[in-house]
């Protein structure tokens, strides 16, 4: 029960734009991940969570940027993201239709 638990903490959000949506076309899926989660613990929580196989996983940090609000400036929170490609062949249902 406890590594279900974990995984979920990991992958926090799949992240939808209109470049994730191109790349998801070639099998590259895009996910807000933990800043502390390595690449191996991304990739098993990921086959876990989905079931399907992996090749690979690359990450990215993003900075905190700041943001005109009516309100004055604000921040954007810092993160990472994660770009998990899947063996030829294998899909995320969560994506279909986007």
């Amino acid at each position: 029960m406890w590594l279900g638990v974990i995984m979920k903490f990991i992958v926090k959000r799949p992240l939808i734009t209109e470049k994730n949506t191109y790349q998801n076309a070639m099998g590259i899926y895009v996910f807000e991940v933990d800043s502390k989660a390595t690449k191996s613990e991304i990739k098993s929580s990921v086959e876990k969570l989905f079931k399907v196989k992996v090749a690979s996983v690359n990450t990215a940090r993003t900075r905190g940027q700041a943001k005109m609000t009516k309100f004055g400036v604000g921040k954007i929170a810092k993160g990472k993201k994660a770009l998990v490609k899947l063996v030829a062949g294998e899909k995320i249902a969560l994506f279909d239709g986007v």
